[in-house]
């Protein structure tokens, strides 16, 4: 487990290259849920995103802790452990391995993946559960609960659908309205029908624990207006919630999950731990995790405590846009009410104050050929058969580009295959190759510059790459990542211009040889350049392309999975990880003359246009 290294040297926000004092950043990522494979739409919202700003805020000296894991209770798990016949521990333990696999073949560069059934992450769901309760802020409350009428067994929120009373819309859950975002109660509901097989729930007492959010309202409204810089959208959506907060059930009727941890209520069978509240937990029992197996178990709280050494560490939560509740009021809530910061005021618990949300990274939903995705409906392309017949960096290259960061995009095999031939492939690829290629043909290595110097085309071209060391990174740092990788294109379209005026190839005379070697110097230079700037976006090929340009050692640094056992005796299981203090810096780097180089292999595929039918027909089943 990697304890987190440090550059010194990096390119500051203003693009100049200073000594940087290295901050502690959390890059807190969306839990997948446990119950099937990831699709492109899933790792577009929270996997591409979250992995590109990590990779830079490493690149420029940030210590950088990445968490997350699976997210493996609640009803929908049960529901399907009881309809395949195997339990839910069984189906949670087949679909983390599946997800893990898939995370690992995009490269997302995780300090820990972990999941939410090791005992562990229940101790720490428990702790804060406790420590609200006793400041006041989890009290328990009779409501009504909804069951089936023909098995008796209760219904959860997520499995009735009826239409909004607020909106109207007809498909609103019974916990969320994904139309106009607002909290709901089954019970609230027109027309309510149960998921599950259509009848209409019946309504009966049940006793449970609700977050107090009212009393929690204040401290989130004045944390609230002090967020700068968010995604417009984010931040108005967020306020709004605001307007009209009510205590939320945070338990439920439910044998799956974590107990909850009061006298009377501990060995209750029937009784669980909402899994919304468990799975925003996990992001700080994730990185306690990772501080247990690093050595330092109290090295988590460099990125956690609003006290001492972790009292400015900036967090960064990445999730798609039906999430952003969870993550801009329920998740502060729950951290301000453990801290003792609500009008019931209260006492920090054990794991002391706890640092609020830096902000909260949404993205908007991505669509496949016009369409919604949906499993059931075929309307898919899960990770892990995209990557069995695609790059990973041609669906990071997708993501980064055409992407979902503010607006809702659809995914179209046409306009993957143009981004990939004709941008990746025609544009990114045929730079690096001609200017290797030629390199290597006439001078077998980097070649020299003239010692008449540069001319102004070449001090041109060589000023654009440094300018977007600085252009690059403000956009990363800033969540426009689409603003970025363009930036970052920029440059390489300019390069292939260069090369396209200054013609070396035209350059055979011996007295030419000199000015043939400064063209290729000066391409060779900006091709490392851009490899630098595109490494956060595409660590596959920077790799490729250090390798190439005669580099050695480790560029940009990859995940591994390993098989670990749980730190408190629970069962084994596979865990993303990797050491990222080695790799690349953000900063241009002076390539050294005579390194010798190859003729090189295309980097990136081109595909084939009949791959669009193909991909169609698939959809069409």
């Amino acid at each position: 487990m990697r304890l987190g290294g440090a550059y010194w040297f990096a390119t500051l926000p203003s693009g100049s290259l200073g000594l940087l004092v290295m901050s502690h950043v959390l890059a807190a990522v969306a839990w997948p849920y446990a119950n099937g494979p990831r699709h492109i739409g899933h790792v577009s919202g929270f996997g591409v995103p979250s992995d590109v700003f990590a990779r830079y805020m490493r690149m420029t000296g940030h210590d950088v802790l990445m968490v997350s894991g699976t997210d493996e209770h609640g009803t929908p798990i049960q529901v399907q452990a009881d309809a395949e016949g195997v339990t839910p521990r069984e189906l949670a333990d087949r679909y983390n391995r599946v997800i893990v696999a898939d995370l690992h073949g995009l490269g997302l560069s995780y300090d820990l993946f972990t999941r939410t059934t090791t005992r562990n992450h229940y101790a720490v769901v428990q702790e804060l559960f406790e420590g609200m309760y006793r400041n006041g802020y989890i009290v328990p409350k009779t409501t009504m609960g909804a069951i089936s009428p023909s098995t008796g067994r209760t219904l959860p929120d997520r499995y009735i659908e009826g239409t909004c009373p607020i909106c109207g819309y007809e498909s609103a859950r019974g916990d969320q309205c994904d139309s106009c975002g607002n909290q709901l109660d089954p019970i609230d509901l027109r027309n309510p029908k149960s998921k599950i097989n259509g009848e209409t729930p019946e309504f009966i007492e049940t006793e449970h624990f609700f977050l107090d959010l009212p009393a929690l309202a204040g401290v989130l409204r004045q944390w609230l207006d002090t967020r700068e810089g968010w995604r417009p959208n984010v931040l108005r959506f967020s306020k709004n919630l605001l307007d009209d907060l009510q205590p939320r059930a945070i338990t439920r009727d439910l044998e799956w999950g974590v107990p909850i941890p009061l006298e009377g209520w501990r060995d209750r069978g029937d009784k669980r731990i909402y899994v919304w509240f468990d799975a925003v937990i996990g992001y700080l029992s994730a990185s306690i995790e990772w501080a247990r197996r690093s050595g330092d178990p109290e090295a988590w709280r460099r990125w956690w405590s609003a006290d001492g050494q972790g009292k400015d560490a900036p967090g960064y939560y990445f999730m798609g846009k039906d999430n952003i509740v969870f993550h801009s009021v329920i998740w502060p809530a729950l951290l301000a009410g453990y801290s003792g910061e609500g009008s019931r005021d209260g006492q920090p618990g054990e794991l002391g104050r706890m640092n609020l949300p830096t902000e909260v990274v949404s993205s908007e939903f991505l669509t496949m050929e016009g369409r919604k995705f949906s499993s059931s409906r075929r309307v898919v392309i899960y990770v892990r058969d995209f990557l069995e017949r695609y790059d990973a960096d041609a669906l990071r290259y997708f993501i980064a580009v055409a992407g979902p960061e503010s607006n809702d995009t659809d995914f179209t095999w046409a306009e993957f295959l143009r981004r990939n031939n004709d941008e990746l492939v025609a544009g990114w690829g045929n730079l690096v190759n001609r200017s290797i290629s030629m390199a290597a043909k006439n001078f077998g290595a980097i070649p020299p510059v003239d010692p008449a110097g540069l001319t102004e085309a070449d001090e041109a071209l060589l000023a654009v790459a440094r300018a977007g060391f600085g252009a690059v990174g403000e956009l990363i740092g800033r969540h426009r990542q689409k603003q970025a990788i363009g930036e970052a294109m920029k440059v390489v379209a300019e390069a292939n211009r260069y090369l396209s005026e200054q013609a070396p190839w035209k350059l055979k005379s011996e007295a030419d040889r000199p000015r043939m070697g400064t063209i290729l110097h000066v391409a060779l230079q900006v091709v490392s350049d851009a490899n630098t700037l595109l490494t956060p976006f595409l660590p596959h090929s920077a790799q490729k392309i250090h390798e190439l340009l005669g580099g050695t050692g480790v560029h940009a640094p990859m995940p591994v999975v390993e098989e670990v056992e749980d730190l408190d005796g629970g069962p084994a299981y596979p865990v993303l990880t990797g050491d990222y203090s080695v790799g690349a810096r953000w900063e241009s780097v002076p390539l050294e003359v005579g390194r010798p180089l190859d003729p090189p292999k295309p980097v990136f595929r081109k595909l084939d246009p009949s791959i669009v039918d193909e991909e169609l027909a698939r959809l069409a089943g």
